[in-house]
């Protein structure tokens, strides 16, 4: 894939800048490393839906995370680390929103090229909510924030990890739901937890920057930001569009008039949107790269396979 031109005398924008068809750009690149069959994304026609039972200013509102617990025994998994398939999780896990904690995602397919991953700001809104109860915009925040693990099983998804949630934020009272993919299996997961919350009555909104996979499963709002994976947040080191971000998904709460409400971001990454060219890219990738990166992902799912296995036997 290679940038267009302009046609001479017009100011179109080029071809490539639009959002990323993440479902097209990572069939293409599992089929390039040598894995035939082809993933099913979760896809739906009808989707639930829950208006705000009250007003945000007097609701008590929560947030999910796929990003993991910094573990010092798993590796490298701060800024500019490689995927860390060690530091996978893969059962829910809360965190005490009083408390301060360590989340990171080195352990998903996020855009390495383009996202630093030196703020997790952009993926853990915490700081960014409790300024929010502060001012008033939401009532209160709840007393416990939840991790999704990104399984690429949607039956486990479905069956395990969406009921767990759902039960753990009725038990915290929650009546509204914030929840941050970062990689593209990410963005499936949370897609398919809102769809539970809302069934159940709790209002959902996902701030994401994947735009297909969400709309392709059927979500009830969707705050899109067409930055690099791992972003969903707002830009790093950037607390205005970081704030900006979180106004604009809770004002989306609040507005949607019905299920599929898709509201993008105004924010651009940067000037060029050469970016969107990088991310899986088969057509980048020579012969000998494709090798490489076909015994990297072989290694990377025998490690997360360890992981998982370990984890099934405590």
């Amino acid at each position: 894939m290679t940038p267009t031109h302009q046609p001479e005398g017009l100011t179109f924008a080029p071809e490539y800048d639009q959002p990323v068809r993440y479902i097209e750009r990572t069939r293409s690149w599992y089929q390039a490393l040598g894995y035939p069959n082809v993933y099913q994304w979760a896809h739906y026609v009808e989707v639930p839906f829950a208006p705000l039972r009250k007003p945000l200013a007097r609701s008590c509102v929560t947030f999910v995370t796929t990003a993991a617990r910094y573990q010092s025994d798993k590796g490298p998994q701060g800024s500019g680390a490689p995927y860390n398939a060690a530091a996978k999780f893969y059962t829910v896990y809360s965190g005490d929103t009083a408390l301060e904690h360590d989340l990171r995602i080195s352990h998903v397919a996020i855009d390495r090229m383009h996202t630093s991953m030196e703020d997790s700001r952009c993926w853990f809104p915490l700081e960014a909510l409790r300024t929010t109860v502060v001012a008033g915009r939401i009532g209160a925040l709840a007393k416990r924030f939840h991790g999704a693990p990104t399984n690429r099983s949607q039956r486990q998804t479905l069956e395990v990890d969406c009921p767990e949630i759902l039960q753990r934020c009725i038990d915290d009272g929650v009546e509204a739901a914030i929840l941050l993919p970062n990689c593209p299996v990410c963005h499936q997961t949370l897609s398919l937890v809102a769809r539970q919350l809302e069934s159940q009555g709790i209002s959902s909104v996902i701030m994401g920057c994947a735009r297909d996979i969400p709309e392709y499963c059927g979500v009830p709002r969707y705050l899109f930001s067409d930055f690099p994976l791992g972003n969903p947040a707002g830009r790093p080191q950037d607390p205005q569009s970081q704030a900006a971000t979180l106004e604009w998904a809770l004002r989306l709460l609040e507005s949607a008039p019905g299920p599929r409400t898709t509201l993008q971001s105004p924010l651009r990454w940067s000037e060029s949107a050469a970016w969107k060219l990088d991310y899986c890219n088969v057509e980048k990738l020579t012969a000998d790269e494709i090798r490489r990166r076909r015994e990297e992902w072989n290694q990377a799912r025998t490690v997360a396979h360890a992981v998982r296995q370990k984890g099934s036997d405590l």
